[in-house]
């Protein structure tokens, strides 16, 4: 993104993210709480729109590079310069690179990871503005449950790795399944004081029989 997308992005971030209330304005995907075993929740999500891009590197590397490039995307870096309010959380998975093993990781031993920005509900595939970034795609997202344990503090590597290790272990003799790997929500830019920041590790699970 050029210096000067950045600068503008990061001045009207601050303004949504400054303070409690102003979180509070920022639109979240809606969701039904199922139940709350073991500290957690488990959370039914409708059907959503995703702007998603995939990067290479480190998870805080990843997670950073992406950012960028899905913000050029919402604030005029599409064919109409249409500005698309922010969202939370920004999501992170691991993505599976085809030519290499195991899943998520390239020959030099740095993670794939699949960075993605739900977009606002107002929107459908139809109606949002197509990106010039070719590395910013536009996906539908089918309804989904899971759980996810919510956490404050670093969001370093280490830190929400351990988070999602704390979530399945909390999931084990919960009435719940598992299915597939674990993914970090972060709700606050990076300049929150850690304390203060609201983050969460999440997986898909369905309910044992």
């Amino acid at each position: 993104m050029k210096p000067l997308v950045t600068a503008i992005a990061l001045t009207l971030l601050t303004g949504l993210f400054s303070g409690a209330a102003a979180r509070e304005r920022v639109e979240e995907p809606a969701f039904t709480v199922l139940e709350s075993p073991a500290g957690l929740e488990i959370r039914q999500y409708g059907p959503r729109i995703a702007a998603e891009t995939t990067v290479t590197g480190s998870d805080e590397r990843a997670r950073n590079a992406g950012f960028r490039r899905l913000a050029g995307y919402i604030f005029g870096g599409n064919t109409t310069r249409t500005s698309i309010a922010m969202t939370a959380p920004v999501a992170q998975a691991s993505e599976k690179i085809a030519m290499t093993a195991p899943v998520g990781q390239t020959p030099d031993g740095a993670g794939a990871w699949r960075i993605q920005f739900i977009m606002p509900s107002q929107y459908s595939l139809a109606s949002l503005p197509v990106p010039k970034d070719p590395s910013v795609r536009l996906v539908a997202l089918a309804p989904e449950t899971f759980a996810v344990l919510r956490f404050s503090g670093s969001t370093r590597d280490e830190a929400v790795s351990a988070r999602k290790e704390e979530l399945l272990q909390r999931l084990a003799g919960s009435g719940w399944r598992v299915e597939g790997e674990p993914v970090a929500w972060f709700y606050d830019p990076p300049w929150r004081l850690p304390s203060q920041r609201r983050n969460e590790v999440a997986v898909l699970v369905v309910r044992n029989p």
